[in-house]
């Protein structure tokens, strides 16, 4: 396939169709992205649209579900799949629940977490055990991010009555990319059976470049409002066709349901469909759709992936040799999160609070008790020589 032709602008031209980067050092992307403009104007025409011509007319239903089409298409394409195989969702945290309690569980089935787990997942496991009488397990993958391997982590946290594995493609807290490739090949060929494996998908989606198809992955959870820089309240779900008609509906709407034009009897969609409910903000459709086409405009996901690599090893090479700063990574980065600890008599939470006070923007994790900055493809080198000369004047001396 010929990559398409990008056109000759330069990164601060590019930065322009972001315009809340303007004045600022913005290193947040894992929290939430900063929309385009293209995002902002698409999610306010589609509202006039539909007031136009009736949020609830002939018109306006057809052509959001056209809409919503194209945004499936959209996102396979980003994933490497097929349409069908997509279910649109308001977030990470709600394409693992439509997972984790669509899956029949067996009193004594056993699900294995990441250690690194997001509290959101961690809160639904603990509430299916309580209710199913299911058993948790862990696998220490913290102890893997400079020495180890995840792999074995793994493999050496599978029981015999394991059913499920939920880890994250990119650790939150600690910025450790996982071989989830590997980690799924285990799983399945695991003796008790074929394990599935549900990721999340948070910090990755956006950021790496995906081909789920190859990964091999039976879910995968994801949002476009962080490294994708999409609006909040859309996201999606990658159920793979051999874990589809195992997964039952725990929610049930109208979107589910199968038109079958004069007969009565209800039945379910058989694609991705089946698993979303009722009315969405629609208009937020337009505006990830936007957003994936602003990024395109700029490089391929190969491409923004390296540059992201390239910005966030710079700055972790400069954190390095500030003698009061610890990064967690003892190597460089392989994604775009650095977390790191400061040595000061300031706390994490007053130095993010000062950062932010002068234009800089990171957040602290108390997971792993650090500092994270976030960067992006559009990052400039100048600003992230401004983070490390700020910081060296909030450090003092011992």
């Amino acid at each position: 396939m010929l990559e398409p032709e990008y056109p000759a602008v330069n990164i601060e031209e590019h930065r322009r169709e972001f315009p809340g980067l303007a004045q600022k050092v913005y290193l947040n992307y894992g929290g939430q992205g900063m929309l385009p403009q293209a995002a902002l104007e698409a999610i306010v025409d589609t509202y006039n649209y539909l007031e136009i011509n009736g949020p609830f007319s002939i018109k306006s239903n057809s052509w959001l579900t056209k809409r919503a089409s194209l945004l499936r298409q959209d996102l396979a394409r980003e994933l490497q799949v097929e349409p069908k195989t997509l279910t649109l969702t308001e977030s990470v945290t709600a394409g693992c629940n439509i997972v984790l309690w669509g899956i029949p569980w067996q009193s004594g089935d056993r699900i294995l977490l990441g250690d690194c787990e997001h509290p959101s997942v961690v809160a639904i496991v603990e509430e299916l055990a309580r209710r199913f009488d299911l058993a948790i397990d862990y696998a220490r993958l913290k102890s893997t991010l400079n020495q180890g391997n995840a792999i074995e982590a793994i493999k050496e946290s599978l029981k015999p009555r394991t059913k499920l594995v939920v880890v994250s493609h990119i650790l939150w807290n600690t910025g450790q990319l996982l071989p989830i490739a590997e980690i799924v090949e285990l799983c399945h060929r695991y003796p008790n059976g074929s394990i599935k494996v549900l990721i999340d998908a948070a910090q990755s989606f956006g950021l790496l470049p995906l081909n789920l198809s190859e990964l091999g992955v039976d879910y995968y959870a994801f949002t476009g409002h962080k490294w994708l820089c999409g609006p909040a309240g859309v996201g999606g779900l990658y159920i793979s066709p051999d874990a589809f008609l195992s997964l039952k509906p725990t929610f049930l709407g109208w979107r589910a349901i199968q038109d079958d034009g004069e007969n009565q009897e209800i039945s379910l969609k058989i694609d991705g469909q089946r698993f979303e409910v009722g009315t969405s903000a629609y208009p937020q459709y337009e505006g990830l759709r936007a957003t994936l086409a602003t990024h395109r405009q700029w490089k391929n996901t190969q491409d923004r992936y390296r540059d992201i690599c390239q910005l966030s090893q710079q700055l972790w090479q400069n954190l390095s040799n500030i003698p009061n700063i610890e990064c967690l990574q003892q190597q460089q980065p392989k994604t775009g999160l650095v977390c790191f600890r400061v040595k000061s008599k300031l706390t994490h939470s007053q130095i993010v609070a000062n950062l932010e006070e002068r234009g800089c923007f990171l957040r602290t994790l108390k997971d792993s008790d650090c500092i994270r900055a976030c960067v992006h493809y559009f990052t400039l080198p100048s600003e992230l020589e401004t983070l490390v000369t700020y910081l060296q004047e909030l450090i003092e001396p011992e």
